[in-house]
């Protein structure tokens, strides 16, 4: 064979067999890349998976909290009506008590009104006050709460004085002057007892001005704020009615 043709089939061979070592390499590297991005794959349904996990536990803790808010609630709601019902339990008490009858005793240098706790019991103006209500005497029983309050207006009961004046307003249907009372108890007095009854009798005055829109959003707000006192069931009530 002459010397060019054994030069020019070594020179093919080469060639065969560098293209051969190519084409090897290039598999090598597309299986080497095929393989990184099954891995980055893998990775990223394991991260999607650890993701989910960790949201699924984060809503399970925010139902439990929402839940445990929930039950604060209630039992904020239930003392508030216990206190409430206390709150009247000792008034009616001290009013029998008054009743009674019993030796007057002349009071020298008496002293000066001071605030008054619900452990105490209520006050004796307050009693009168209540009492006057009591016999629906209601002109006089507002005179009567307007006194204490002016007198008194540090004392804890003074949130159920303006509520009792609102009631007695609206016993002689005089709404403007109830919806006034119940606004500030609502308003001024948010922790007070008394506040659900307040929203719940300020919805029935406007209901009974015609202001049905107004109603609607105090109640809605009663039940929102106070969602498990017995106002609040009394104001869905009215809701589903209308």
């Amino acid at each position: 064979m002459p010397f060019s043709i054994r030069v020019v089939t070594c020179f093919l061979a080469s060639a065969a067999l560098t293209g051969c070592g190519a084409n090897d390499l290039m598999i090598k590297r597309q299986s080497e890349a095929e393989a990184k991005i099954e891995h980055l794959i893998q990775a990223g349904k394991k991260s999607e998976q650890r993701q989910n996990e960790f949201a699924d536990r984060l809503q399970g803790l925010d139902d439990r909290q929402r839940a445990a808010a929930d039950q604060i609630r209630a039992l904020q709601d239930a003392i508030k009506e216990l206190r409430a019902s206390q709150d009247e339990t000792r008034t009616r008490a001290a009013l029998l008590d008054q009743r009674a009858v019993t030796p007057k005793v002349e009071v020298v240098n008496p002293a000066p009104p001071s605030k008054t706790s619900r452990d105490s019991g209520p006050p004796a103006d307050y009693v009168k006050a209540f009492g006057l209500y009591s016999a629906n005497n209601f002109a006089d029983a507002i005179a009567s709460f307007e006194a204490f309050v002016k007198a008194n207006p540090n004392s804890d009961y003074v949130a159920n004085a303006l509520y009792w004046i609102g009631e007695c307003h609206y016993s002689l249907s005089d709404l403007p002057k109830a919806k006034e009372a119940f606004f500030k108890v609502a308003g001024s007095y948010p922790n007070s007892p008394k506040a659900p009854d307040s929203l719940l009798k300020l919805g029935y005055t406007l209901s009974a001005m015609k202001e049905k829109e107004k109603a609607r959003a105090i109640f809605e707000s009663l039940i929102k704020s106070y969602p498990s006192s017995p106002a609040a069931t009394k104001a869905r009530e009215r809701l589903s009615a209308q």
